[in-house]
């Protein structure tokens, strides 16, 4: 049997522990495993790398994905998906893993549809993908904003100032919420819960006449401000999956507060920085548990099926369940 692997969006650390326990997997059921390259875009103009597992045995550490990645989305492409299905007849492929998020995950679901044999990984640093506990690269990401909000908490204290720090998170608030609370944050804000300006403005104020001397509030990049048509953004483009490019909403936060108390108010943008590194030791083991569960799929000739975790125990549900909603911070 021959299988193909890829992982598309955005990196985050673990895909790489995930690449690697699928080899292992394979080689123990004497399967071939193909490497596509640059996620989709590696299925409509085939590159690919054979894996064995004397080359990907060390990589477990490594963050970012050695299959490199992109956001190209074939049902956007003319054509896409009849490329894709040729590809993979020509890469004489007997099923496809594709290691992604909800957007990743819907392309696969579509080609499942198609007839083809597709199992899914969840990947995304967000959290956000539907009946799964954990997504690959949420660990890592939380533990990597923990301490930078704790640093940023250091700085405030010495200088007495204000800081907004800008946390990754379009729809989602899982990663300032966890990295905000673990770290102890004064105020989170995320997408879930709409915020007035006057709000954090009076909360700020509050806690300055009670003795406080400085500030840090986490902000989600796509939280959102009531009364304020749309999400800040950097610019109105967007990608293939229709998303507009988020950013900034720290910084306008903060000059609003500043120019409100007159008190020295900083914003920081972490921004890329909590998908690379290094993963943690949890991210690195639900990885290779999913890789495992993945081939074992396909050994089972079970498809149209998302690997994930419940309550410890690795499971399978349905792409279709996995992508009819979005995971949102319970309030």
């Amino acid at each position: 049997m021959r299988i193909g692997v890829l992982t598309g969006g955005g990196d985050a650390p673990g895909l790489n522990a995930a690449i690697r326990a699928i080899v292992k997997r394979c080689e123990k059921y004497g399967f071939e495993v193909v490497g596509i390259k640059y996620g989709w875009a590696g299925m409509l103009k085939p590159e690919t790398l054979e894996l064995e597992y004397e080359n990907v045995k060390d990589v477990v550490g490594i963050g970012g994905t050695i299959l490199k990645t992109s956001r190209t989305n074939p049902l956007k492409t003319p054509g896409g998906i009849k490329t894709v299905a040729k590809t993979f007849k020509d890469l004489r492929l007997d099923a496809l893993i594709a290691i992604g998020g909800d957007d990743t995950l819907s392309v696969a679901k579509a080609l499942s549809d198609s007839g083809m044999n597709v199992v899914g990984v969840p990947k995304t640093i967000d959290n956000d993908v539907s009946e799964t506990d954990a997504t690959i690269g949420f660990d890592t990401a939380v533990n990597t904003a923990m301490h930078i909000i704790e640093s940023l908490r250091d700085m405030a204290e010495s200088h007495e100032r204000i800081v907004v720090v800008e946390i990754m998170g379009r729809h989602a608030g899982w990663i300032a919420l966890h990295s905000g609370l673990a770290a102890g944050a004064d105020l989170i804000l995320i997408p879930e819960e709409p915020f007035k300006i006057e709000d954090v403005v009076k909360f700020v104020e509050k806690k300055m006449a009670s003795g406080q001397k400085s500030l840090v509030i986490a902000v989600a990049e796509g939280a959102v401000i009531a009364d304020y048509k749309g999400l800040v953004t950097k610019d109105t483009s967007v990608d293939q999956f229709g998303h507009v490019r988020l950013g900034g909403i720290g910084e306008f936060l903060a000059k609003e507060i500043e120019n409100a108390t007159g008190i020295e108010t900083r914003a920081v943008t972490p921004a890329h920085i909590i998908r690379g590194g290094p993963p943690t030791a949890f991210d690195r083991m639900m990885a290779t548990r999913y890789g495992i569960a993945a081939v074992d799929l396909v050994k089972g000739g079970k498809f149209g099926l998302m690997v994930a975790l419940k309550a410890g125990e690795i499971v399978t549900v349905p792409l279709s369940k996995a992508l009819s909603k979005m995971k949102n911070i319970n309030k």
